[in-house]
């Protein structure tokens, strides 16, 4: 996926962090009984997811230098789809029905396909497309620090969907973070807000939207098989859409655009959410979340080591202060 929020993804429909629903009902612990340590294993998984998240945007300017942005987002979604087929395939499929074929793999009731529409729209194809646009003339680092503010705009509309009521202080952190982030914007450009803001500030909102359907449906299914059926759901559309994008577009294939295109595929859009979403199921939400409040700060940090950037000092400043933003969220009464 994509860059911040897997962990809002869970906690859209609470408006808080909650109990992990990625993982099975049954592996509850009873009720009185006392709750397992978190295990290194899951701590190491969901810092990898964290990892994984920090590198798409630097993956996407390596792209770009192969690809049109139509081309890499389609041909993107493409082979991040194949993936999760053949994954869903292999794990989804109960041990004791394995190796039957495909009419043996279960489906998402009908009822949640409408909401995997929405993940898709927002996730998978939204955000990816609407981030790429916005490198043409972004800066990593300045892409990082907007985005940073996916978790406060998913839990703004997921308490604005369920109706639920956050405290005042939620509500003051939330919208110190949007300052600042408008603020750093308007001071980067000049006292006007670009195009390329103008998408950034889009693909806030399409993907916050999707984290909050797939939180939902998160409470639902595992939350894992949640991007892996909505990344499924978009394979005709964008298969269709890689071979109309490589017709009109130039391809001018270099080993950074390969990398590039490889790592957004099979790396953020799939492995990304994979172990983060693992992790979280071993340490739970309120731990995990405190690892994914480095990602802007990461990706900040790759802007300058792989893409050779000038780190202007707002920069850093401005994501500090979303952290900070986002850390009073977390601790906020719902």
């Amino acid at each position: 996926m994509t860059a911040t929020g897997a962990t809002v993804a869970n906690v859209a429909t609470t408006g808080a962090p909650a109990s992990d629903t990625s993982a099975p009902a049954t592996a509850r612990p009873a009720s009185g009984s006392q709750a397992p340590a978190p295990r290194p294993r899951g701590t190491l998984l969901a810092l990898l997811g964290v990892v994984s998240f920090s590198l798409t945007f630097p993956s996407t300017v390596w792209g770009l230098e192969s690809f049109g942005p139509w081309s890499l987002v389609a041909l993107r979604s493409t082979l991040a789809a194949l993936i999760a087929a053949a994954f869903l395939l292999a794990v989804g499929v109960p041990p004791h029905e394995r190796g039957r074929g495909w009419g043996r793999l279960p489906l998402p009731a009908r009822r949640h396909w409408a909401g995997l529409a929405v993940v898709a729209g927002g996730v998978v194809i939204g955000f990816p497309l609407l981030t790429t646009l916005a490198l043409q003339t972004s800066t990593t680092s300045h892409a990082a620090v907007v985005v940073g503010l996916l978790p406060l705009t998913t839990a703004t509309l997921a308490a604005i969907r369920t109706g639920r009521r956050p405290s005042r202080t939620f509500w003051f952190a939330a919208v110190s973070g949007a300052v600042v982030v408008l603020g750093f914007t308007l001071q980067q450009s000049g006292g006007a807000v670009s195009t390329g803001d103008v998408y950034l500030f889009g693909a806030l909102l399409v993907c916050a939207a999707g984290y909050t359907e797939g939180g939902r449906l998160a409470s639902l299914m595992p939350g894992w098989q949640v991007i892996g059926w909505a990344l499924v759901l978009c394979l005709p559309l964008m298969a269709v859409a890689s071979v109309v994008t490589l017709s009109i577009e130039p391809v001018h294939l270099n080993a950074h655009g390969i990398i590039g295109l490889a790592w957004v595929a099979a790396g953020s859009t799939f492995f990304g959410l994979y172990v983060w979403y693992r992790g979280m199921a071993e340490i739970g939400i309120p731990k995990a979340s405190q690892l994914q409040l480095s990602q802007p700060l990461l990706t900040l940090i790759w802007s300058v080591f792989l893409l050779g950037e000038s780190l202007p000092l707002a920069a850093p400043l401005a994501a500090v202060g979303v952290l900070v933003c986002i850390a009073v969220t977390q601790r906020a009464k719902s």
